[in-house]
């Protein structure tokens, strides 16, 4: 019997290019050579896509795109041709798009959408639920109309004058957040204790995207939940992080060896359980599919709070979310088969 052929999708012309090339790195490290055949598709900066035949190792450094053996592909949006496409017109058919990418075009709906016309079956959420997930406005709006509790907010547009955006986060109060609205891995992002710092954040925020989001400074423990959507919708355990920084930013997630993962989280069990419940229900809320990691802040009195959703993760050694479901008994190259199975199985790909 043929092995199903997997095109694991890394890189990306987005601020976590370097994130995604270490995840799919692992994720390529840990598919069963014995049960996929797995083939990579490595997006430059540029967008410019080529079929990449070397190694791990070259693409966690950055090196993969000096390889001398790789050749011009692109995911064909002909259905019939079901596969890659090369400038001579060889097709390399595909049973499988694993898409590993981070951040915008790659986990906002964009390359989504020509997955939906390529035909071909792919790991994770929907044009819909990606494009709302990334958009965090858009997020806050739709899960306030499920009751999930999320930090008080107010969205900034580059167009607006700084004492617009002024106004709106003496009305939050400071410390508060300066978020880019659509970007992943804490890029752009800034505590602002006062109003003197708040022109710098907002020009850091800005540089990432048009719009921004103001959010009040949530105190309580960051934890995080997985989830998984296979033959049945799972939460897996909680895990804590305390960040080596002031918050859990890009030098924290990705460089700084000194941030600290517990799993699981030290809150108490009922508050753990309320987390769990409250990440099934905002998964199936913005009508996520294959698997999503759901951040919360626990507070001391019990309450949470819903930070945001990732619909696409990081799956590096150190990342969250193939750690918390080791740690609730699936594996990591398990967890690989059991999102690899159910997108095999046909979810549809409708939303």
């Amino acid at each position: 019997m043929k092995k199903p052929t997997i095109c694991v999708i890394f890189g990306g012309a987005s601020s976590e290019h370097e994130v995604s090339c270490v995840s799919a790195a692992s994720i390529c490290r840990n598919i069963d050579p014995e049960r996929f055949d797995v083939v990579r598709l490595g997006i430059a900066r540029n967008g410019d896509s080529f079929l990449f035949s070397g190694t791990p190792e070259q693409m966690e450094s950055g090196q993969w795109l000096l390889d001398r053996n790789n050749r011009s592909a692109h995911i064909s949006h002909n259905p019939s041709d079901h596969g890659l496409l090369f400038s001579d017109g060889e097709i390399l058919p595909i049973d499988l798009l694993f898409p590993v990418l981070h951040g915008k075009n790659g986990e906002d709906g964009s390359i989504q959408g020509l997955f939906q016309l390529s035909g071909i079956p792919y790991v994770g959420c929907g044009i819909l639920s990606s494009a709302i997930c990334m958009d965090k406005e858009m997020t806050h709006i739709m899960l306030a109309s499920a009751g999930i509790p999320m930090a008080r907010y107010a969205a900034v547009r580059k167009s607006e004058p700084f004492s617009q955006a002024l106004e709106k986060a003496r009305k939050i109060g400071f410390p508060l957040f300066v978020k880019p609205a659509n970007a992943g891995s804490s890029v752009g992002v800034s505590k602002v204790s006062e109003e003197g710092k708040l022109a710098v954040a907002l020009e850091a925020a800005f540089a990432e995207d048009d719009k921004l989001l103001l959010e009040e400074a949530i105190i309580g423990a960051e934890v995080e939940c997985a989830v998984l959507d296979g033959e049945e919708l799972t939460a897996s355990v909680v895990g804590e992080i305390v960040p080596a920084n002031s918050f859990y930013d890009y030098n924290a997630k990705y460089q700084n060896a000194e941030s600290l993962l517990y799993i699981p989280a030290r809150i108490p069990q009922d508050q753990a359980e309320l987390i769990r419940r409250t990440a099934l229900a905002a998964f199936r809320r913005l009508e996520c599919r294959g698997l999503s990691r759901v951040d919360f802040f626990a507070r001391a009195d019990g309450s949470i709070i819903l930070n945001e959703i990732n619909t696409l993760p990081g799956f590096t050694s150190i990342s969250m979310y193939p750690k918390l479901f080791e740690a609730s008994g699936i594996p990591y190259p398990q967890l690989l088969e059991k999102l690899i199975a159910t997108s095999l199985r046909g979810s549809g790909n409708k939303n």
